[in-house]
């Protein structure tokens, strides 16, 4: 006897407990994420908050026109680009590297030590790690400088965050410093599903450690990882703004700008929120447009894919 499939509605009052589950999570992703795309019509206008939104000087792309013709922003756009490319290389090389060392701890106790001591600094505010780094680069009794003078790496103390050529290698640093723990987790956990029969097998064909990690870890969490940097893809432009905007001064202004602190500045300090609008439009489109295609460029290639 062949079973009737059962239609949409059927399948709605089958699944209506779920469905009630989850009304809250999409309303909060209705209300705080689609319900202000309505504010991208600015990009659109030559904003003035005094008016109604029928009064509102209609201005089509003049202010994208504006933004690819600036000086300024291409200097953001580059600096944001650079450090977005430099963190997401840092951070997603150093965090699967960081879960193959952890993965062949066998003392379980001290690799639980390692991972919790490791993934602390995610939970810290870039308030309190911009304040670390700072000192840690002071001129006098900066631990980074008196280091490296006592090893004689150095002659006398370097003005690090007064030097444009350090800037992006700083900011680099520091977020792996700070995620690098984090991101580890899911990789151990695609880790623990790998088949330790594998592991076994490949020690009668005498295989050795790096051995192992090449020809069985790393393949099997070849699905995470690709699925990993098609989100990170999606983040190219996010370069980050906390740390950028408290570290910079007049000597590196021109290396730390981002996107997001252009942003800030035109839209709350010149009062400018189309011109401001315009800038967050084209980063989010851009990065969405980057999610697509590398899933796109996965699903061609037979990889795991996110859609």
């Amino acid at each position: 006897m062949i079973k009737k499939e059962r239609t949409f509605f059927e399948k709605v009052v089958t699944q209506r407990q779920l469905i009630f589950m989850s009304l809250p999570l999409i309303l909060y992703v209705l209300l705080f994420s689609y319900v202000p795309l309505w504010g991208w019509s600015m990009a659109f206008q030559r904003y003035q908050p005094s008016k109604g939104f029928f009064e509102q000087q209609w201005v089509g792309i003049q202010w994208f026109k504006f933004l690819f013709s600036d000086a300024g922003f291409i200097k953001v756009l580059r600096n944001t680009l650079a450090m977005s490319f430099i963190n997401m290389a840092l951070g997603y090389f150093s965090a699967i590297f960081f879960a193959l060392m952890l993965n062949e701890l066998k003392n379980i106790g001290y690799k639980r030590v390692v991972q919790t001591i490791s993934y602390l600094p995610h939970f810290l505010s870039w308030i309190i790690v911009t304040g670390l780094v700072a000192s840690m680069l002071a001129v006098e009794n900066g631990a980074i400088n008196d280091f490296l003078v006592a090893l004689r790496v150095i002659k006398e103390p370097i003005l690090w965050l007064s030097e444009p050529k350090f800037f992006w290698g700083i900011v680099g640093v520091t977020y792996v410093w700070k995620e690098v723990g984090w991101n580890t987790i899911i990789y151990l956990a695609a880790m623990a599903g790998i088949d330790p029969t594998l592991y076994e097998a490949s020690e009668i064909d005498g295989c050795n450690r790096y051995q192992k990690m090449w020809h069985i870890t790393l393949p099997g969490i070849k699905a995470t990882i690709i699925i990993l940097l098609i989100m990170s893809i999606g983040h190219v432009l996010d370069a980050g703004f906390e740390m950028q905007y408290l570290l910079r001064n007049g000597l590196i202004q021109d290396v730390a700008e981002t996107i997001d602190i252009y942003v800030l500045d035109y839209g709350i300090r010149m009062r400018n929120y189309s011109l401001a609008t315009a800038a967050g439009m084209f980063k989010n489109v851009v990065n969405i447009s980057l999610i697509f295609m590398a899933n796109w460029i996965a699903k061609r290639a037979g990889e795991a894919r996110l859609i």
